[in-house]
């Protein structure tokens, strides 16, 4: 059992069955009435984030989350496959698991799976990883009325926001956390 003194970020925790990790917490102590612990959770399953406030000193299951090395192989219709790099064993995984990350997954891509129980519960790709813009409309110098950003889809299939000196062929570089265009390769 864990208490809520003892949270910290990327601490996974069980809540009615759920297995949730601390985005954000805050320890608060009002002038008047109990302590409380402000926090910002995300579901496992779904990625989900919710804020949720606990009393002081509520205790909760820790979850043990196990990390291993996976290789992304290939992907069918509804699901993915995955290769454990230590003893070669596939994992096929459905296409809700992998969640947004989906849209930056190139072939023979080395992630990080989240087990527990021997199952897994999801995936964490690199930070950033280096694709090829597939199609995008040229930029016309001077049309900065939009914020001079145009939507580009990328090799894998996911579609972004790009500055407009982006080409059709050109590798960026693109923030898995977050989906956002970090520069040019």
């Amino acid at each position: 059992m864990i208490s809520t003194t003892e949270f910290h970020s990327g601490l996974a925790i069980e809540i009615d069955g759920q297995l949730w990790t601390i985005v954000e917490f805050q320890h608060v102590k009002p002038g008047k009435g109990g302590a409380f612990v402000r926090t910002k959770l995300r579901r496992m399953r779904d990625g989900s984030v919710i804020e949720r406030t606990f009393r002081a000193g509520e205790k909760f299951q820790e979850a043990y989350i196990e990390k291993r090395a996976l290789q992304y192989l290939y992907r069918t219709a509804d699901s993915f496959h995955l290769m454990d790099t230590k003893d070669y064993e596939e994992v096929q995984v459905p296409a809700q698991t992998i969640g947004e990350a989906a849209g930056f997954l190139k072939e023979n891509m080395e992630l990080e799976g989240q087990f527990h129980d021997g199952k897994l519960i999801g995936i964490q790709p690199p930070m950033f990883v280096e694709v090829r813009v597939e199609s995008t409309e040229p930029g016309v110098r001077g049309d900065t009325s939009k914020g001079g950003m145009k939507p580009a889809t990328l090799e894998t299939g996911a579609t972004i926001q790009v500055p407009l000196f982006v080409n059709t062929g050109d590798l960026i570089r693109v923030d898995t956390r977050n989906g956002a265009y970090v520069s040019r390769v």
